[in-house]
Protein backbone atom coordinates (compact mmCIF):
# COMPACT_ATOMS: atom_id res chain seq x y z
CA UNK A 1 0.00 0.00 0.00
CA UNK A 2 1.37 3.34 -1.03
CA UNK A 3 1.29 6.32 1.30
CA UNK A 4 0.97 9.86 0.12
CA UNK A 5 3.37 12.50 1.38
CA UNK A 6 1.60 15.47 3.01
CA UNK A 7 3.95 17.88 1.24
CA UNK A 8 2.68 16.70 -2.17
CA UNK A 9 -0.90 17.90 -1.49
CA UNK A 10 -4.07 16.86 0.21
CA UNK A 11 -4.66 13.18 0.83
CA UNK A 12 -7.93 13.12 -1.13
CA UNK A 13 -6.63 15.32 -3.91
CA UNK A 14 -7.72 18.69 -5.24
CA UNK A 15 -10.56 19.59 -7.60
CA UNK A 16 -8.03 19.73 -10.43
CA UNK A 17 -7.34 16.02 -9.86
CA UNK A 18 -10.96 15.23 -10.88
CA UNK A 19 -11.82 17.08 -14.12
CA UNK A 20 -14.96 14.92 -14.67
CA UNK A 21 -16.61 16.17 -11.43
CA UNK A 22 -19.40 18.68 -12.11
CA UNK A 23 -18.98 22.13 -10.63
CA UNK A 24 -21.20 23.19 -7.76
CA UNK A 25 -23.12 26.28 -8.74
CA UNK A 26 -26.22 27.97 -7.43
CA UNK A 27 -25.70 27.20 -3.76
CA UNK A 28 -26.11 30.84 -2.82
CA UNK A 29 -29.48 30.99 -4.56
CA UNK A 30 -30.69 27.89 -2.71
CA UNK A 31 -29.63 29.32 0.65
CA UNK A 32 -31.32 32.66 -0.07
CA UNK A 33 -34.57 30.94 -1.09
CA UNK A 34 -34.54 28.76 2.05
CA UNK A 35 -33.81 31.82 4.19
CA UNK A 36 -36.73 33.73 2.64
CA UNK A 37 -39.11 30.81 3.17
CA UNK A 38 -38.08 30.51 6.83
CA UNK A 39 -38.52 34.27 7.33
CA UNK A 40 -42.00 34.23 5.73
CA UNK A 41 -43.11 31.25 7.83
CA UNK A 42 -41.73 32.79 11.04
CA UNK A 43 -43.40 36.12 10.27
CA UNK A 44 -46.72 34.42 9.54
CA UNK A 45 -46.57 32.41 12.74
CA UNK A 46 -45.69 35.54 14.71
CA UNK A 47 -48.68 37.37 13.24
CA UNK A 48 -51.02 34.50 14.10
CA UNK A 49 -49.77 34.40 17.69
CA UNK A 50 -49.99 38.19 18.01
CA UNK A 51 -53.54 38.29 16.68
CA UNK A 52 -54.66 35.48 19.02
CA UNK A 53 -53.54 37.38 22.12
CA UNK A 54 -55.84 40.25 21.27
CA UNK A 55 -53.00 42.76 21.06
CA UNK A 56 -54.13 45.87 19.29
CA UNK A 57 -57.84 45.30 19.99
CA UNK A 58 -58.03 48.12 22.51
CA UNK A 59 -59.44 45.83 25.21
CA UNK A 60 -57.61 44.21 28.09
CA UNK A 61 -59.11 41.88 30.67
CA UNK A 62 -57.60 40.34 33.77
CA UNK A 63 -59.03 37.86 36.27
CA UNK A 64 -58.73 39.17 39.83
CA UNK A 65 -60.15 36.14 41.64
CA UNK A 66 -62.51 33.20 41.25
CA UNK A 67 -64.33 30.71 43.46
CA UNK A 68 -65.75 27.36 42.38
CA UNK A 69 -68.59 25.08 43.43
CA UNK A 70 -69.75 21.77 41.91
CA UNK A 71 -72.27 23.50 39.62
CA UNK A 72 -70.96 27.05 39.14
CA UNK A 73 -67.99 29.38 39.32
CA UNK A 74 -67.86 33.02 40.32
CA UNK A 75 -65.21 35.20 38.76
CA UNK A 76 -64.12 38.77 39.46
CA UNK A 77 -62.31 40.43 36.58
CA UNK A 78 -61.33 43.91 35.37
CA UNK A 79 -61.88 45.11 31.79
CA UNK A 80 -60.24 48.22 30.32
CA UNK A 81 -61.54 49.55 27.00
CA UNK A 82 -62.30 52.84 25.25
CA UNK A 83 -65.26 54.66 26.89
CA UNK A 84 -67.13 55.13 23.62
CA UNK A 85 -67.11 51.46 22.51
CA UNK A 86 -68.95 48.36 23.69
CA UNK A 87 -67.16 45.04 24.15
CA UNK A 88 -67.89 41.34 24.56
CA UNK A 89 -65.72 39.13 26.74
CA UNK A 90 -65.93 35.35 26.89
CA UNK A 91 -65.39 33.88 30.37
CA UNK A 92 -64.34 30.23 30.31
CA UNK A 93 -64.19 27.62 33.09
CA UNK A 94 -61.95 24.54 32.78
CA UNK A 95 -61.74 21.33 34.80
CA UNK A 96 -58.54 19.65 36.01
CA UNK A 97 -58.03 18.03 32.58
CA UNK A 98 -58.30 21.43 30.87
CA UNK A 99 -61.69 20.45 29.45
CA UNK A 100 -64.25 23.22 29.13
CA UNK A 101 -67.05 22.92 31.70
CA UNK A 102 -68.70 26.30 31.15
CA UNK A 103 -68.61 29.53 29.15
CA UNK A 104 -70.44 32.82 29.24
CA UNK A 105 -70.30 35.92 27.07
CA UNK A 106 -70.31 39.15 29.07
CA UNK A 107 -71.35 42.30 27.22
CA UNK A 108 -69.86 45.58 28.43
CA UNK A 109 -71.82 48.64 27.34
CA UNK A 110 -70.31 51.76 25.81
CA UNK A 111 -69.61 54.48 28.33
CA UNK A 112 -67.95 52.12 30.78
CA UNK A 113 -64.19 52.36 30.32
CA UNK A 114 -62.35 50.54 33.07
CA UNK A 115 -64.69 48.50 35.21
CA UNK A 116 -64.66 45.60 37.65
CA UNK A 117 -67.16 42.78 37.06
CA UNK A 118 -68.38 39.86 39.15
CA UNK A 119 -70.08 37.13 37.12
CA UNK A 120 -71.57 33.75 37.97
CA UNK A 121 -70.89 31.04 35.43
CA UNK A 122 -72.92 27.82 35.34
CA UNK A 123 -70.71 24.74 34.94
CA UNK A 124 -71.37 21.10 34.04
CA UNK A 125 -68.71 19.94 36.53
CA UNK A 126 -66.50 21.54 39.15
CA UNK A 127 -64.07 23.98 37.56
CA UNK A 128 -60.37 24.03 38.40
CA UNK A 129 -59.65 27.36 36.70
CA UNK A 130 -61.47 30.31 35.19
CA UNK A 131 -60.02 32.67 32.62
CA UNK A 132 -61.02 35.32 30.07
CA UNK A 133 -60.74 33.61 26.68
CA UNK A 134 -61.00 36.87 24.72
CA UNK A 135 -62.41 40.40 24.78
CA UNK A 136 -63.35 42.17 21.54
CA UNK A 137 -64.78 45.57 20.75
CA UNK A 138 -68.18 45.50 19.05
Amino acid sequence: MATRDVENGPVLGTPDDYPDRPTRGGRLVVHVVIGLLVAIIAGGWGYVMWSMTGSGTGVTAQVVSFTVAPDHAEVVFVVEKPDDRAAVCRVRALDVSQGEVGTRDVRIAAGEGSKRFKERLATSAEAASVHIQYCNLV
